[in-house]
This record gives C-alpha cells, structure tokens and sequence, in this order.
C-alpha cells in the first residue's frame, strides 16, 4: 500500500510513468531526480502519510526502497 501511494508522488513529481518505478529504483541514477525533486518527493511523503522525515533520514533515501522503509518505521 505504501509503495503504490509512493509510486504515484513520484510518478506525479518527476513525470515519469508509475510503472517504471520498482522497489529497487533509485530516485537519481534510475529517474534523474535532483536534490530538489527528492525534497519534493519527500515533502508530498510526509503530506500523503502525515508523517515527517527527519533530514538526518532524508538523506539515507536513495532508492523507492528506502523510502518505503522510512515510511513504515515511522507509521509503526
């Protein structure tokens, strides 16, 4: 559930097709995000689950894998 919600922001961020986006893609190499579109995708994270990330974390984000294991570490 998680990843399909994570999906979409990214898809919608980036403009890329949802369907490219696996656990594995990282957000730079994989979709050529910068800093500011992981910000962004980061920002539409903490609004979509109403949880925030803190930067420390952030920075540990670099493929739609973390990003679904920070989300679930801090929704438990």
């Amino acid at each position: 559930m998680e990843f399909d919600k994570l999906r979409e922001i990214i898809a919608e961020v980036l403009n890329v097709d949802a369907d490219e986006i696996t656990m594995d893609t990282t957000f730079v190499d994989d979709l050529g995000a910068d800093s500011l579109d992981v910000f962004q995708i980061i920002m539409g994270i903490e609004e979509e689950f109403d949880i925030e990330i803190s930067n420390e974390d952030a920075e540990k984000i670099v493929s739609v894998g973390d990003a679904v294991e920070q989300i679930k570490n801090a929704i438990n």
